[in-house]
């Protein structure tokens, strides 16, 4: 703790820290807790943890599964960052390119961020054509069934990659959704070999999208830009001539916006 911290430290108000802890119980690997599990991890009565869950649940900061009775993350969290990151200027940046690339080729393109085991977008700009994929910023996907997850996931270390596999269940949603693991692990080999991603109709029938890395000055893959539209229009043959490569200069675009420098050599 630096010392201005360690300064404020005798301001603290005690429930406001203890619901902060409650709030950072939940990790990557931790998607859902129940109240004697957070009882137990803080040291707390239950009855403590009870009325401070009700306070944050009120407030959206977290939410209980009605099957379960265990709490998870709300949406409040995600839209204290969403404000974070318009100041940052992550989503600045990443404007004039997302439209630029609608421009280009007149589907939907968006922004996504990876937590655990699931993408959010946290920036969309549609189509002008009337068929289009309805999305929206705020959405959360599976990882191992879209582009914009496959793209992050593709340069994850192996050990973060076995972590968020072993708490994300491969469920058939279509006819192309891939469930090995064995076989998911070369296909991402594959993605990071092509540099963008594409989902082949494995989240939803009838829709493809594509998608690339972001990378920031630290060389870290940081979110991924795609295109989503409806498979009529986004042939294979169309993916690997115009829409992939649309997609990966617009990602290196964006990450060069952020620092980073693509003649530094191989990335990892």
């Amino acid at each position: 703790m630096d010392q201005r911290k360690k300064e404020k430290a005798d301001y603290l108000v005690q429930s406001v820290d203890r619901a902060l802890d409650i709030l950072e119980s939940f990790d990557y690997q931790t998607g859902e807790l129940g109240v004697t599990e957070l009882a137990q991890k803080l040291h707390l009565p239950k009855n403590n943890i009870f009325r401070l869950l009700a306070t944050l649940e009120v407030r959206g900061y977290i939410e209980q599964d009605k099957k379960s009775a265990n709490y998870r993350l709300g949406m409040k969290p995600f839209e204290v960052a969403n404000v974070f990151l318009h100041h940052l200027g992550f989503r600045r940046q990443a404007r004039p390119i997302i439209e630029e690339l609608v421009n280009q080729c007149d589907e939907t393109a968006y922004l996504a961020i990876l937590e655990g085991s699931e993408v959010i977008y946290v920036l969309v700009q549609d189509t002008t054509q009337m068929v289009r994929v309805a999305s929206f910023p705020g959405r959360r996907l599976p990882v191992y069934c879209t582009a914009a997850g496959k793209a992050q996931l593709a340069y994850e270390s192996a050990d973060r990659l076995d972590s968020i596999l072993q708490h994300q269940p491969m469920r058939k949603l279509t006819e192309n959704t891939i469930t090995d693991p064995q076989v998911f692990r070369e296909h991402l080999r594959e993605v990071a070999r092509l540099g963008f991603a594409v989902d082949n109709e494995e989240y939803e029938s009838g829709v493809r999208c594509i998608a690339a890395p972001v990378r920031d000055y630290s060389r870290k893959v940081v979110a991924s830009i795609g295109l989503s539209s409806p498979a009529s229009r986004s042939s294979l043959e169309r993916i690997e001539q115009e829409l992939g490569p649309l997609v990966k200069t617009a990602a290196i675009k964006l990450s060069e916006r952020l620092g980073y420098e693509a003649t530094t050599g191989p990335v990892d």
